[in-house]
């Protein structure tokens, strides 16, 4: 069992990244609630490079509706709210001179539908990516086999990455599933 323990682990390894890829991924998608995670895909110009707006301000929800940019530098204020703008968030920013305001607007029933199917379409990528690990390490196994490894050996190892396989693809459906309560919640 020593001599698959390496193909398991790198299994398991890689079945965790895609667990942890789909977490950052549904945070992304917005659920009618402030969340700071929606700015993290944009990028101002700051001393000529492209950098995240959370290098440059502070991010704060003040409430469930409203989120609150703060540059560290007032010049930097046009900057952010052209970013903002021009980015995907899909949210106008409203500037007062010293801080960048974005209010969240409530989602339509059909908004609240398209996002959940957004979500699902996340997961069942995450579900095939798990189950592409699983079947790596079986066809390394399966190598193995030819090269000298036992057969009851390789069952014992298949049986186990099926199960770690189980522990994620459940990982992935609990994600499913607080995020559709998250975005079907009023």
């Amino acid at each position: 069992m020593q001599e698959v323990k390496p193909y398991l682990t790198h299994a398991e390894d890689s079945m965790e990244a895609t667990v942890l890829f789909l977490d950052e991924a549904l945070a992304h998608i917005r659920a009618g609630k402030a969340n700071v995670r929606i700015l993290d895909g944009v990028k101002v110009e700051y001393y000529g490079a492209h950098v995240p707006i959370s290098n440059v301000a502070t991010i704060t929800t003040p409430d469930a509706k409203t989120i609150s940019v703060q540059p560290y530098e007032r010049a930097l204020i046009s900057v952010i709210e052209k970013a903002i703008l021009n980015s995907d968030v899909g949210i106008t920013p409203m500037n007062n001179g010293e801080t960048i305001r974005l209010g969240i607007p409530p989602l339509t029933e059909d908004r609240r539908r398209q996002l959940a199917k957004q979500s699902k379409a996340e997961c069942e990528d995450a579900k095939i990516s798990v189950r592409n690990a699983r079947r790596d390490c079986i066809e390394h196994l399966k190598k193995m086999v030819k090269d000298g490894l036992p057969e009851d050996v390789e069952k014992d190892a298949e049986a186990a990455v099926q199960k770690i396989h189980d522990k994620y693809i459940r990982k992935i459906d609990d994600l499913y599933a607080l995020k559709e309560k998250e975005i079907m919640t009023v």
